[in-house]
């Protein structure tokens, strides 16, 4: 079961999207961690867009294209609120509250506010088993309105953000997948990656012919 249940067990907007990659499991993980927003296509574009071309502070919608985009979430206004090595990541922002609301600092904080008015929205990575050495890797966003006037307000918010919001989920995952894949191709023995065992043997006999008579005579014998 994902951990969003333990944040966000009721809400009323959310989006799902789905990808399969066949890596090991601990670099698709890592790859959750070291992704930027210039690996994601359109990020920065579209949050351009969103914040209407201002400049603005650090954060999601201003992210610096180099640096792990989940730091810089949570850096700057996201909580880590789980995390399940080489499973899930979950995070969370409160995304409307009234004034003189105190917003969350602790996953426990953030379970607990419940005051009217407020709107907080819940994101994960996961990982599952897709068979045949694959994994399902997906994300899901919940958003939980705690009455019907934050709900009103996020409903408008949530229409017009959200082709952009699932594009960029989709584009993510995309990213994820690239960063995953080049890691197995960066970590495998370059002369195994690309030559055939016939092309191996014809090297090292040319090697060997290279070499001092009697380090040549040594090779010669070996088995």
């Amino acid at each position: 079961m994902s951990r969003l249940e333990e944040f966000a067990p009721a809400y009323e907007f959310n989006e799902v999207h789905r990808i399969r990659i066949r890596a090991p499991r601990i670099r698709i993980y890592r790859s959750f961690k070291e992704v930027t927003a210039g690996e994601i296509t359109l990020f920065r574009t579209l949050t351009w867009i969103r914040r209407f071309g201002r400049a603005g502070p650090e954060g999601i919608l201003n992210a610096p294209s180099h640096e792990p985009l989940l730091d810089v979430a949570t850096r700057t206004g996201f909580l880590l609120l789980a995390e399940d090595p080489e499973r899930e990541i979950v995070v969370g922002t409160v995304v409307i509250a009234p004034r003189g609301v105190k917003k969350p600092s602790t996953p426990e904080q953030f379970k607990e506010l419940v005051a009217p008015g407020v709107a907080k929205a819940v994101m994960n990575f996961q990982i599952d088993d897709a068979g045949d050495g694959a994994w399902l890797v997906s994300t899901e966003t919940r958003v939980h309105a705690t009455d019907a006037s934050a709900r009103r307000r996020f409903a408008r918010y949530w229409t017009v953000i959200r082709p952009g919001s699932g594009f960029i989920r989709r584009m993510w995952l995309r990213a994820i997948k690239r960063r995953a894949v080049q890691l197995i191709a960066v970590t495998q023995p370059p002369l195994t990656r690309k030559l055939a065992p016939c092309q191996l043997a014809r090297m090292t006999w040319a090697i060997c012919q290279t070499l001092p008579n009697g380090s040549r005579t040594i090779a010669r014998r070996s088995p």
